[in-house]
């Protein structure tokens, strides 16, 4: 017995010497200049998370919030010896009402303090696309195993419903595969079971109602452009968003949290 009480005893020694140690520099970095200039500026950098709004099945996604990993920041700061805010160390901060704990919700909007749009494709008008992509204009294709391509300009939606299967292998081969599933064409039930995050337009333009179109133009909008829409229509829409200060960014960033 008395050989088992050494080893233990040792072991005991260790612990208590990690956690000693440990005390004493966690003391030591409290104390440092460089803490207690991170402590000072820490509340000035604190950004509050905005919760998602959840009305019935929909859902508008929140904002990550924002604070300063002093721990982290501490040891960047080190290296140099000195304090500066430049080398500060954030962490996002999840809000509490979340996307991710809601992803049986639809999205038809992004968080309107994004400032932007997406612009949702159907396939199919070459002129179009070519436009868009001539001006670099971001935008969402929804496509098929026969439409995909890899290193397209577009970011691409899974459209298939009879091979969703092959076109999300080629997404997830290629690092291409944003989670989004467009329910008007893919069963929602199915898109949950997969853990997709579920999208639908806020509008669409298509045939003659430019005008229409126009006048629900909002930060957040998801916007399905038809491929029977107009490529002057759509010059006139693009025009719009401009003129009201808008971004148009990929649906993947739109709907994100960050």
């Amino acid at each position: 017995m008395k050989k088992l009480y050494k080893p233990i005893g040792l072991v005991a020694i260790m612990l208590f010497s990690f956690y000693y140690t440990e005390k004493i520099a966690s003391i030591m970095q409290n104390k440092s200049p460089i803490m207690q200039s991170i402590n000072e500026v820490e509340e000035s950098y604190v950004v509050n998370a905005t919760n998602a709004s959840v009305d019935s099945n929909y859902i508008v996604p929140g904002i990550m919030g924002r604070m300063v990993n002093k721990t982290k920041s501490y040891v960047n700061m080190k290296a140099f010896g000195i304090f500066n805010e430049y080398y500060l160390i954030f962490d996002d901060v999840k809000p509490d009402i979340s996307l991710e704990d809601n992803k049986d919700k639809v999205i038809k909007e992004g968080n309107k303090s994004k400032k932007a749009v997406t612009l949702l494709l159907e396939d199919g008008n070459e002129t179009i696309k070519k436009y868009l992509k001539d001006n670099k204009i971001k935008a969402n294709l929804l496509i098929l195993e026969s439409t995909y391509e890899n290193g397209s300009f577009f970011e691409q939606i899974n459209n298939d419903k009879e091979k969703y299967k092959n076109v999300e292998s080629l997404l997830n081969k290629n690092n291409q595969n944003k989670n989004i599933c467009y329910i008007k064409e893919i069963a929602k039930e199915y898109c949950i079971k997969e853990q997709k995050y579920l999208v639908e337009e806020t509008f669409s333009l298509g045939g003659n109602n430019i005008v229409e179109a126009k006048a629900k133009i909002d930060s957040g909008a998801i916007i399905l452009i038809k491929k029977n829409a107009n490529l002057e229509h759509l010059k006139l829409l693009i025009k719009e968003i401009n003129f009201k200060g808008l971004s148009i960014i990929p649906l993947s960033e739109l709907i994100s949290e960050k």
